[in-house]
């Protein structure tokens, strides 16, 4: 028999709530169904179909890639109660004043890398610099699962500016070095209490963390492989239209766990949040498809368009969700649309963007969507939109509700936390600190990218595939096929052999000798 531990775990210990905890699993799970299927399936359909099979594998790859990474030892450089520096202390950040920025800085920039896999780490009390004006009503488990899926979601995200010619193996090598060394330290510095959140930079959700930071590997990503196969470039054409629709759904919605699970509380912030994700979206559709249809040379709405133009309001609104207003929200989906449209239809064809082959675009619908998302908070920030307010905490650290004539006490004992925004108080504050945090991670991200893509290209002898089997796809890679034909592959079996009792299965068996590669018309992004 052996005796319990002085510390004795609890299966329902006090500081759990149960309603924040249990939306956020929920908005967690959401999130991950962002990547699987939805990006999966929006990817693999507006790619040539001879690479879908190709997206597919590299997006289930690199997801579970993350997650390992992610419970052995980056969820605490990204989100650990201590920085490797020691500014960061057990949750609280010891270096607010009286400090050089340089020390300030490298000893606030990473967290100390650990792994999150044993009982202990499992099942206490989340902590982190990310939050220190109400402690978490969950476990580890519950902040450690919902930001792995932030950290999966991002580079598969850049993959779509590199698919098409990057190595499987390259990108298993470049999934967990990139979640790493730009992922986890970007994630430390503005949300897991490092230097630019002490500074006063934000990004709710990950318009910087995320989605500039993917926007701008993709396209180093992309330079440093060199284009497609000219074919493929002049022949991109979706292979499943239907299906992008359920991917790009799925992403859509999906996108209320993003935003909605970022207050870490089920609050009234977690519901604004939710509000102005879909309102930003729906102005982004409209935006494009209208500008599409006036706009462009063939005068006419597009359903990619349309797509291009939801991930726009996306991305724009992710960085300022809870901290905008309603017609907050308006704006940021209509301004980082209309910026994206302008950028995809001329600067495209402006060095360098016109020399570098960004297979879906992924440096406009989300590395500019993401910047400006970012810069809009610090105009739109309405100061009366509080994430964290001043109630009272009871013993256990739970939030007591909080009567109107309570919180107006309160608030002359604390500080509630909303965002200051040039239109509604006329400093410019805000801006500045959200241009410093952008320039750092648009820096950064390029500069990491640049070097692990050279150091695969070194110890794979190259990162991209040949041309002979680029010209193939799918069937040279994986041996497989997301839309076999016949003159690929005949099928054996209970239909072939229809009078053979002893047939009960189908299969599909290869001929003899392998065909001539098909021609299959190519594929443009949810933004090519």
């Amino acid at each position: 028999m052996h005796l319990l531990a002085a510390a004795v775990p609890v299966p329902y210990p006090s500081y759990i709530n149960t309603g924040d905890n249990t939306w956020q699993i929920v908005a967690a799970t959401f999130v991950g169904l962002m990547s699987l299927p939805a990006l999966a399936v929006l990817y693999a359909s507006i790619v040539q179909k001879k690479w879908a099979v190709n997206v597919l594998a590299m997006q289930f790859a690199g997801f579970s890639l993350v997650l390992v990474a992610w419970v052995l030892w980056s969820y605490k450089m990204g989100f650990g109660a201590t920085s490797l520096g020691g500014g960061v202390h057990n949750g609280v950040q010891t270096q607010l004043s009286g400090v050089g920025w340089v020390k300030h800085f490298f000893e606030n920039l990473v967290g100390k890398p650990g792994q999150i896999t044993n009982a202990a780490n499992e099942t206490s009390q989340a902590v982190s610099a990310a939050n220190t004006t109400i402690p978490f009503h969950f476990p580890v488990t519950s902040l450690a699962f919902f930001q792995f899926v932030f950290a999966a979601i991002t580079p598969l995200l850049f993959m779509g500016s590199v698919l098409g010619r990057i190595k499987f193996s390259a990108w298993c090598l470049l999934v967990p070095l990139w979640s790493t060394f730009v992922y986890a330290i970007d994630a430390f510095l503005l949300w897991g209490g490092g230097y630019f959140a002490q500074e006063g930079s934000l990004d709710f959700s990950g318009g910087f963390v995320i989605h500039m930071s993917a926007g701008v590997s993709g396209f180093v990503a992309a330079w440093v492989l060199g284009p497609r196969l000219l074919r493929d470039r002049q022949h991109a054409i979706p292979n499943n239209l239907v299906m992008a629709a359920v991917g790009a759904g799925i992403l859509w919605l999906g996108w209320n766990g993003f935003n909605g699970g970022d207050p870490y509380y089920a609050g009234a912030s977690a519901s604004a949040a939710v509000v102005n994700t879909n309102l930003a979206t729906a102005v982004g559709v409209l935006t494009w498809m209208g500008m599409d249809a006036w706009f462009s040379k063939v005068k006419k709405p597009t359903f990619l368009g349309g797509v291009n133009g939801m991930i726009c309001g996306l991305v724009g609104i992710t960085p300022c969700a809870g901290w905008v207003n309603g017609w907050g929200a308006i704006a940021v989906g209509g301004i980082c649309c209309s910026v994206v449209w302008v950028c995809w239809n001329f600067l495209s064809k402006v060095r360098p963007f016109s020399k570098v082959d960004d297979a879906l675009g992924v440096i406009y619908t989300h590395g500019i969507a993401g910047f400006f998302g970012g810069m809009l908070l610090g105009i739109f920030g309405d100061p009366n939109m509080l994430e964290y307010g001043c109630g009272h905490l009871n013993s256990a650290g739970q939030v007591v509700n909080t009567t109107a004539l309570t919180y107006a006490t309160s608030t002359k004992t604390c500080v509630p936390f909303s965002v200051n925004g040039l239109m509604y108080t006329g400093s410019a504050h805000q801006l500045w600190e959200q241009f410093r945090a952008a320039l750092f991670v648009i820096f950064w991200s390029a500069l990491v990218t640049f070097i692990l893509m050279k150091l695969i290209g070194l110890v794979l002898r190259g990162a991209r595939y040949k041309d002979e089997i680029l010209e193939i796809g799918d069937l040279a890679i994986h041996d497989e096929e997301a839309f076999p034909e016949e003159t690929f592959a005949e099928r054996v079996g209970a239909m072939a052999m229809a009078g053979d009792p002893d047939t009960s299965s189908l299969a599909l068996r290869k001929p003899d000798a392998a065909p001539p590669p098909t021609s299959a018309p190519p594929p443009t992004d949810a933004g090519s």
